[in-house]
């Protein structure tokens, strides 16, 4: 595998024209759905933002959705322990909210009425938050950990990839459970290789990344 200096911005703006180039354009009235996977050590809504942007800039209207507004209620978060490694990988997030509020509106024929947030896992309520309208052409990120594990229809797939040591480092002491999920998602879902787009981001100062096939 192939490592290529760069900052997360370029990458950004790199990523956009791969979206805005004519021959990745969604369908007439269709819409572009990118997933942006990693652990939460890995901080993946900061590509998201910066991709946002960069297709603003490019006159794509955009739509940041976190993977952690879908989660689950604590009651069936935490129905085997709180720190249940099983749970967190098969239970914790609401892939049918995600499938029914966010990627069904942006499948072809859809409505483009996205639910940002479903669920505050702090105040362990319903946000209500409103729905946005994406328009057509616009662009969908999703963003968050274990993503590549459920068949999700992205056109554009980025695993931002931490190694072992720098997972355990970066994860906050209350969070290091988790690690051994990280392990069994790497090992058995494998995203470096199912993705479209690999990050390296060890030190997140100086990321490197594979590139795009036809960048």
């Amino acid at each position: 595998m192939q490592w290529e200096a760069i900052t997360w911005q370029r990458m950004a703006e790199r990523l956009a024209g791969h979206l805005d180039n004519p021959e990745n354009a969604p369908e007439q009235g269709s819409w572009q759905r990118v997933g942006i996977d990693g652990a939460p050590a890995a901080e993946t809504g900061v590509l998201a933002g910066e991709l946002a942007d960069a297709l603003r800039l490019r006159g794509h209207p955009s739509l940041v959705v976190p993977a952690d507004g879908f989660l689950r209620p604590a009651s069936l978060r935490f129905e085997f322990g709180r720190q249940d490694v099983d749970s967190y990988l098969g239970g914790w997030y609401d892939t049918a909210a995600l499938w029914r509020e966010v990627f069904g509106p942006t499948d072809p024929g859809g409505t483009g009425r996205v639910l940002p947030d479903l669920w505050d896992p702090v105040t362990d309520r319903a946000t209500r938050s409103p729905y946005v309208e994406l328009p057509p052409g616009g662009v969908l990120l999703v963003h968050g950990p274990l993503l590549l594990g459920h068949w999700f229809p992205f056109d554009l797939s980025v695993h931002i990839r931490l190694s072992a040591g720098a997972l355990a480092r970066r994860t906050e002491e209350s969070a290091r459970w988790t690690l051994p999920a990280f392990a069994r998602y790497e090992a058995d879902t494998d995203p470096v290789a199912g993705a479209d787009v690999v990050v390296r981001a060890d030190d997140p100062r100086h990321p490197a990344w594979t590139g795009l096939d036809a960048d």
